[in-house]
């Protein structure tokens, strides 16, 4: 090799090194995972934040009944401000039943939401009350995911029990789909999710070891729910809500179970390429 060779390799890696380094680094997740507090059922508010902290959950469907209640109307905002300022984003309410089809029956949740600042909660209103309570939701710019509970609900067992009803409303009725319920009803939950396209509002997801029993929940992951297919077709849809972990079991000690039902889907989501 002679001196002239060596010169021109030089400056051939100089002017390498000049190029723009291209960057082969994973995109932002499309997928949000929360929690939903009825995990936490046996906990007050302050117990439950800090297993949110210790778990790296920051997006929480909140339960009324236990965590943030509708009445007395006048503390809701500074209970709500609480999570808030501990670094929680309430991101729904539910689930939130309506049975009686009156306005005096129907206003009173419409009036928490928005006094909370919760644009988006999950609900089971009554056939009867349906139109009634669409109407308060368009009324108050709220949007309602109707949620399927399984072979047990006489109202909305699958989400394509739900799709009949609120196909002729107004797109402020939308779904939650709850993952578990819907494989006891022998329900694809992958089809179901295609199906709500962009009405899909929310969904909850929970493991099953028998696609069929509701008592054989397991931690996600360790049951035989499709997660990565049902979060591949959430991304084919264009998912813009949150999918929240509804783990029911252990309610005694439901940390060890949620940590390990969340890090199971953040495994799921980066093993499809995405950071989280």
């Amino acid at each position: 090799m002679t001196r002239r060779d060596v010169l021109r390799g030089g400056a051939a890696i100089a002017a390498t090194a000049t190029l723009p380094v291209r960057s082969f680094a994973a995109k932002a997740s499309p997928l949000k995972l929360g929690q939903c507090s009825y995990s936490f059922r046996n906990f007050k508010p302050p117990q439950m934040i800090d297993m949110l902290h210790q778990a790296k959950i920051t997006n929480l469907n909140v339960k009324a009944d236990f965590h943030l209640p509708m009445e007395p109307l006048s503390e809701v905002p500074s209970k709500a401000d609480a999570y808030r300022k501990a670094g929680i984003n309430l991101t729904a309410s539910g689930t939130i039943y309506f049975k009686t089809d009156t306005d005096e029956a129907i206003r009173p949740a419409f009036e928490y939401l928005k006094t909370a600042k919760i644009p988006l909660f999950v609900g089971s209103p009554s056939h009867e009350a349906l139109q009634r309570v669409a109407r308060f939701c368009k009324e108050y710019d709220i949007r309602m995911a109707i949620h399927n509970h399984g072979p047990e609900d006489k109202e909305w067992p699958s989400p394509f029990d739900i799709q009949k009803f609120i196909e002729p409303l107004d797109h402020h009725v939308g779904y939650c789909i709850d993952f578990g319920h819907t494989l006891r009803t022998k329900t694809d939950p992958v089809a179901a999710v295609k199906m709500a396209g962009n009405r899909l509002y929310d969904c909850h997801m929970k493991d099953l070891a028998d696609p069929l029993v509701r008592e054989s929940q397991v931690a996600v992951g360790e049951g035989v729910m499709p997660v990565r297919k049902i979060f591949e077709a959430l991304v084919d849809i264009q998912y813009g809500g949150f999918v929240d972990l509804e783990y029911e079991i252990k309610a005694e000690d439901p940390l060890p179970g949620v940590m390990k039902s969340q890090e199971y889907m953040r495994k799921i989501i980066r093993e499809m390429g995405y950071t989280i």
